[in-house]
């Protein structure tokens, strides 16, 4: 059974006393990523757990979550490169990027390296655009992105995991 652990139900109690009574559907997002940082992705069981937790009908949490894209459905790896693929990133080479990263680590978009360190997503508009091509990898932007600086993230990403085994 799918469980918060006591350190974040008592983030529940807390996230959830922020909004008026009968508004607590309103703590769903927040929840949602608190379930996301805890399981690393959200499964249907998280989901109706999630809505247990609001006193809502599971579809109005599989609503929310099918909607953003920062809720991910399925197990990711360590590592998610969330390439923006919108206008001003695509004119500035985000499709050359893409498809590099894509070649790097031998996966496509929505897929996830065999070792379970690297997903591969795209993202609507980041809101970086005098950034360009940048894409997001979990809380932080990654900016003015060229085939250099992706091998460098790719083996810092590769020099992390191996310091932490």
């Amino acid at each position: 059974m799918v469980q918060f652990s006591q350190e974040n139900l008592a983030k529940v109690e807390e996230i959830i006393a922020r909004y008026p009574e009968g508004r607590q559907k309103s703590a769903l997002m927040p929840l949602l990523h608190l379930a996301q940082e805890q399981w690393g992705w959200l499964s249907a069981e998280t989901m109706d757990y999630v809505a247990g937790l609001l006193k809502l009908e599971p579809i109005e949490v599989y609503e929310v979550a099918t909607f953003y894209t920062m809720y991910n459905l399925k197990p990711v790896g360590k590592h998610v490169f969330e390439v923006c693929h919108t206008g001003p990133c695509m004119l500035r080479g985000s499709d050359d990027i893409l498809a590099y990263i894509k070649e790097k680590l031998g996966i496509g978009v929505g897929e996830t390296t065999a070792d379970g360190l690297f997903t591969l997503k795209t993202a609507e508009c980041l809101g970086a655009c005098g950034y360009a091509p940048m894409m997001q990898m979990g809380k932080y932007y990654k900016e003015h992105l060229t085939k250099e600086k992706i091998d460098r993230i790719i083996e810092e990403c590769r020099t992390q995991a191996a310091a932490n085994n």
